[in-house]
């Protein structure tokens, strides 16, 4: 082979190799004592950790924990290089590790899960000197609700959140006082029988009043004061499954602040992987609020 050629070739593996990054992993089991309680939670780190690196909490769904296996968002950390911190709920009355959002079964357990995230990102913020503007929160289910009830309680520790087949309930609506427009996203499927599409306001399922999905992502609508809305409209990436994802984009809230939601016709509950790359929709979305 001639030397031009051996040259080209080695350029051409050098550019598919820088348009095809990949970093690679670590995990670390950490804890923290917040509020009287050890809090146990992984760190998910790119071996070349960079000083200021952006970071996603990521909230595990009731009764579930994500400590021992890979969540919806450890692909995108991986293309991307930022890191997650991924927490455990502690057991609350009912004897399920969950994050206390208000359900019924929750009923008199005082633990204050929204102080509890926000110091847990300060304490991982300054351990591993990550970035302090540039922190975001995910959760599925039980996760996705604390989404809603950080933005009803107008906690500025995160960014952007992100709600993976998650609910207002109806107390949040009636009780709490959102006063600021933060970036929220919500992907749900319309044939969800755990966290109903269509809401449950006679609280049939047994996890309390609240809202339909459409409802609860127009009152973050109203506070981000959007004004319009884009509609597009996809084909499910396992088209085989019948499904389809129809996408609302409200781009033009106070402070650059948009709501996107992922409709997910004929979606179950779930993460909606087998639908969109999830992951890959989440930090879409939460790197446009980079800084």
């Amino acid at each position: 082979m001639t030397k031009p050629k051996i040259f080209n070739l080695l350029l051409f593996l050098t550019l598919s190799l820088c348009h095809s990054t990949v970093f690679a992993q670590t995990e670390r089991l950490d804890s923290v004592m917040i509020n009287g309680h050890m809090r146990r939670f992984k760190m998910v780190l790119p071996t070349t950790l960079k000083a200021d690196a952006p970071m996603v909490m990521v909230l595990h769904g009731y009764s579930s924990s994500y400590l021992k296996k890979r969540t919806y968002m450890d692909k995108a950390a991986e293309a991307h290089g930022f890191v997650l911190c991924v927490p455990d709920g502690l057991k609350d009355p009912a004897g399920k590790r969950s994050w206390n959002v208000g359900y019924p079964k929750q009923e008199g357990w005082k633990m204050d899960d929204v102080q509890t995230v926000c110091r847990l990102a300060a304490h991982v913020q300054k351990k591993y000197h990550l970035s302090r503007a540039n922190t975001f929160l995910t959760g599925m289910s039980n996760g996705g609700e604390m989404c809603y009830l950080l933005a009803y309680r107008n906690q500025t520790t995160f960014r952007a959140l992100a709600s993976i087949s998650g609910l207002t309930l109806m107390w949040m609506y009636k009780e709490l006082k959102p006063m600021r427009a933060v970036p929220f996203m919500e992907v749900h499927g319309t044939e969800d029988r755990t966290s109903e599409w269509a809401g449950d306001l006679a609280n049939r399922g047994g996890w309390g009043a609240y809202l339909p999905v459409p409802t609860a992502v127009n009152a973050i609508v109203a506070l981000n004061r959007c004004t319009h809305e884009e509609v597009t409209r996809m084909e499910s990436r396992t088209p085989a499954n019948g499904r389809s994802v129809v996408l609302h984009r409200f781009p033009d809230g106070d402070s650059g602040c948009e709501v996107w939601l992922y409709e997910v016709v004929g979606g179950k509950h779930s993460w909606h992987d087998a639908d969109i790359d999830t992951g890959e929709e989440v930090w879409r979305f939460f790197s446009k609020y980079l800084k």
